[in-house]
């Protein structure tokens, strides 16, 4: 299966990337992507940015080489409640939303704890993608997450860099087949990230591949298939938001 489309990636702004933002739009040119994500880390990360980095990405131009960006956060989960660690007018300037649960934002809990905190974070309507679902420190119900994914249209990812033998994530490949075969049963969407830290793994999903073949899991359930596919999918996200908090806010 070809790639269209790379929506978790970082640069040097994330604090422990070592490539540009050219240089990563250049990447994503060679390997023929149609559309990048750069999602920086929330500032919760040891050496990340501040937030007003996300506050003037309008100046960044949204077209490099050929391929068309678009610029995000992936926003840390702070707690089991699901609180993120950037405010929502701030996420609110973001094209593209990833959260997730890392170890120096948030000590990992209970089977119960952590699945909570993702759940919370899935029914937050500015949220579009959970990264690295898969990391055994953080234990989830995939089976409680899966269908509500589908329920939230919060996409849970393939983390190509988590499948990666010499990233020290726990039990990340039998995680990840346990939680294909549950979005394979209810027909829930993927995404495949590369969470590329330099422009040498843009597009890099080699060790996702190997795990979807794996799981014998529909090609037409990886939303990476398909530029215009995701964008459209973005855009029912976006319409969704405004509808529940225009509810909310009348309520």
């Amino acid at each position: 299966m070809d790639i269209a489309l790379d929506m978790h990636t970082h640069t040097i702004v994330s604090g422990h990337a070592y490539s540009t933002i050219r240089e990563m739009m250049r990447a994503a040119s060679e390997k023929s992507l149609k559309l990048l994500g750069i999602t920086e880390h929330g500032p919760t990360i040891p050496g990340a940015c501040h937030p007003i980095y996300f506050c003037n990405l309008r100046v960044v131009p949204r077209q490099m080489y050929g391929v068309e960006l678009m610029l995000g956060a992936e926003v840390n989960i702070t707690d089991y409640r699901g609180k993120l660690d950037l405010p929502d007018d701030t996420i609110d300037k973001l094209d593209v939303r990833i959260a997730g649960l890392h170890a120096p934002c948030i000590q990992p809990g209970t089977l119960e704890q952590c699945t909570a905190a993702v759940a919370a974070a899935m029914k937050n309507p500015r949220i579009d993608i959970i990264s690295h679902p898969d990391d055994g420190q953080f234990p989830l119900d995939y089976a409680y997450l899966v269908q509500l994914s589908k329920e939230q249209r919060t996409l849970l990812e393939v983390n190509n860099n988590s499948l990666n033998p010499v990233v020290p994530r726990r039990n990340t490949r039998s995680n990840c087949l346990k939680m294909l075969a549950l979005c394979k049963k209810y027909q829930t969407p993927v995404i495949i990230g590369s969470d590329a830290h330099v422009d040498a793994d843009v597009a890099r999903c080699d060790f996702a591949m190997d795990v979807l073949r794996e799981a014998d899991f529909p090609e037409a359930l990886v939303v990476n298939r398909s530029a215009e596919a995701f964008k459209a999918f973005l855009a029912e996200n976006r319409a969704r938001e405004r509808r529940i908090l225009r509810t909310a806010q009348s309520a």
